[in-house]
């Protein structure tokens, strides 16, 4: 059972911890946890110490624990209040420890967190946690005018500022906390109709605004904002391998080819399955619940909401195995190819920012489409506006990338559009211009031209000629046969000539390349130059046919391939008309 196994693994994260909070009075992370990757001891709700309270707290009040009231862990949960007291900011801020500083927005996630936490130990009422609670009590009401004037970096950290101010409106009331979401709130959902997020995040940020957005609608008593949830909780069904890793080849952020599974949709599912009464969320929940090794970080720890809500524990359906069975194992679905991106995109103009923001990105690939095809255990993602524009799961192997890149634009050529084909198979473009620019006219130059010094900087770029553009353009056809054993991509580039351009073929590092004609071009990186290129891992294998040697170069500048990974590498140059046939071993 779910449950039982997540005592287990708060009682070992219990035992885990405690040798890592600081005991010496005289240090500056007197007790505080100390995060193992860096040496210091945070308040962030991921490695920072809110976590190890977390655990600690549930462990103390859960009579299914074998820490239930242990006198020496409260002493210790004492010393790490006092500990996040002391290292919240003068404004109500927390510093997480990486690249943020006194950030709203991760003083959010860890108010999340603390607040369920807080309401856990004082629903127990065991009278010794009371120092705890005030100290608890009082790290939240600091956070008030930090939230209720904070700002954010990027789209997700709305939701969870939104879900933080609704937690504090809940401690503390106060119109000013309602006032805040709504303005969060009146810009408006960021996702596409068929559930695609801002950040295309599948791994981790689309679970956050998913979560996020579910406690907002309880706090804020906005149920309307559990349709874009339940959009996003729908899609993702189509974003599963066959091993449980979720597909994360077009991500925006940091999972960006990482591997990550259903874990952090546990919540999600849950939740909504039980609400809705969904079988097909019941499915998932049930997969997401399998695939759970803890209770995970602070703002969205499992065992908090278990015990503040049993029947999170599931089942979450009459019949298990009928939820588990609502769940497609056989399906193709294009995600985002009603989406009208283009329309989206001509507006940005009108916006005004012209197209820079600072701290952040515009995210311009928002809805840019996506194909899944899943059959058993082999799973293909075609994908646009990333680096790759193909993926392939196949038992055992994984062809994690095929990219395209180019000395034209040095870099990666990412496909900007996908239409399917007709009789089966899709289409993928993609295009980039390059030119030079000509003088300013002498009546746009600034006065600093006519000086001894004039810095490249203060001249008028922007009124500059463009002159001898020019067009690189790579058209893609990817086609499967009948059974799905085969698949065929033909890529072809014309102009302008001479362009050297490069195929690479990304492998899991865990399988081995047994056959083809290959020469070195650095560690786990080879060019292949002719044969029958093999890859095999588990007993399964992949096959390719249609190596080329058009040059020599061993990399494309600004083309960063990926380490911990087999690369293979197929030179072209334009003009050229390749194609490249991907076999599957039979299947199981």
């Amino acid at each position: 059972m779910l449950y039982e196994r997540l005592v287990q693994k708060n009682d070992e994260a219990v035992r885990k911890g405690l040798p890592r909070q600081i005991l010496e009075r005289e240090s500056r992370y007197y007790g505080g946890t100390v995060d193992p990757s860096t040496g210091i001891a945070w308040v962030n709700h991921t490695s920072g110490t809110p976590t190890d309270m977390c655990n600690w707290g549930t462990a103390l009040v859960n009579p299914d624990s074998a820490f239930y009231q242990d006198k020496e862990l409260l002493e210790r949960l004492l010393l790490a209040s006092e500990f996040v007291l002391r290292n919240q900011h003068a404004d109500g801020s927390i510093s997480p420890g990486w690249t943020n500083y006194h950030s709203p927005p991760d003083t959010a996630f860890v108010v999340v967190g603390y607040s369920q936490l807080y309401e856990l130990l004082d629903r127990s009422g065991w009278e010794p946690l009371r120092p705890v609670l005030e100290n608890m009590r009082l790290f939240l009401e600091r956070t008030l005018p930090a939230l209720v004037t904070g700002g954010c970096h990027t789209p997700n950290h709305r939701w969870v500022l939104c879900a933080a101010l609704g937690c504090l409106h809940k401690l503390f009331g106060g119109e000013a906390l309602l006032m805040r979401a709504d303005e969060w709130l009146a810009e408006g959902m960021d996702i596409t109709p068929d559930g695609e997020w801002t950040e295309r995040s599948n791994g981790i940020y689309s679970a956050v605004s998913d979560i996020m957005l579910i406690y907002a609608a309880r706090l804020l008593d906005r149920p309307e904002l559990l349709e874009p949830v339940r959009l996003n909780l729908r899609m993702m069904v189509y974003l599963v391998h066959p091993s449980g890793e979720i597909v994360t080849d077009y991500s925006g952020r940091q999972d960006l080819g990482h591997f990550h599974n259903l874990s952090p949709y546990y919540l999600p599912y849950a939740m909504l399955a039980l609400q809705d009464g969904d079988p097909l969320l019941a499915g998932m929940a049930e997969l997401a619940g399998q695939a759970l090794e803890d209770p995970g970080v602070a703002s969205v720890n499992v065992l908090v909401r278990m015990l503040l809500e049993p029947e999170l524990r599931g089942p979450f359906a009459p019949d298990d195995t009928s939820a588990a069975n609502a769940v497609p194992m056989k399906y193709e679905k294009v995600l985002n190819g009603e989406f009208l991106r283009d329309g989206y995109l001509g507006q940005m103009e009108a916006a005004g920012h012209h197209g820079r923001i600072f701290h952040s990105r515009l995210h311009t690939d928002f809805g840019a489409p996506v194909a899944r095809i899943r059959d058993g255990n082999t799973s293909v993602t075609l994908m646009t506006e990333t680096p790759s524009f193909f993926a392939l799961r196949h038992g055992s192997t994984r062809l994690l990338a095929v990219q395209a890149s180019s000395y034209f634009s040095p870099g990666y050529v990412p496909m900007q559009d996908m239409k399917t084909l007709e009789g089966g198979g899709y289409v993928l473009s993609g295009e980039q211009k390059k030119g030079y620019y000509g003088p300013v006219k002498t009546e746009l130059l600034p006065a600093s031209s006519a000086t001894p010094i004039s810095p490249w900087y203060l001249l008028p770029h922007q009124s500059r000629e463009l002159t001898h553009e020019q067009t690189f353009g790579v058209r893609i056809e990817a086609v499967p046969s009948e059974d799905g054993q085969t698949w065929t991509l033909h890529v072809a580039a014309q102009e302008p000539a001479d362009v050297m351009t490069q195929l690479s073929f990304v492998f899991g590092s865990e399988g081995e390349i047994t056959s083809g004609e290959l020469l070195e071009a650095g560690p786990d990186r080879w060019i292949w130059s002719d044969g029958t290129l093999r890859y095999e891992c588990g007993g399964d294998w992949i096959e390719l046919e249609g190596a080329e040697l058009a040059h020599r170069s061993t990399s494309v500048r600004e083309a960063n391939l990926p380490s911990s990974c087999k690369v293979v590498l197929l030179n072209l140059l334009t003009p050229f008309d390749k194609t490249v046939t991907i076999r599957l071993s039979p299947k199981a």
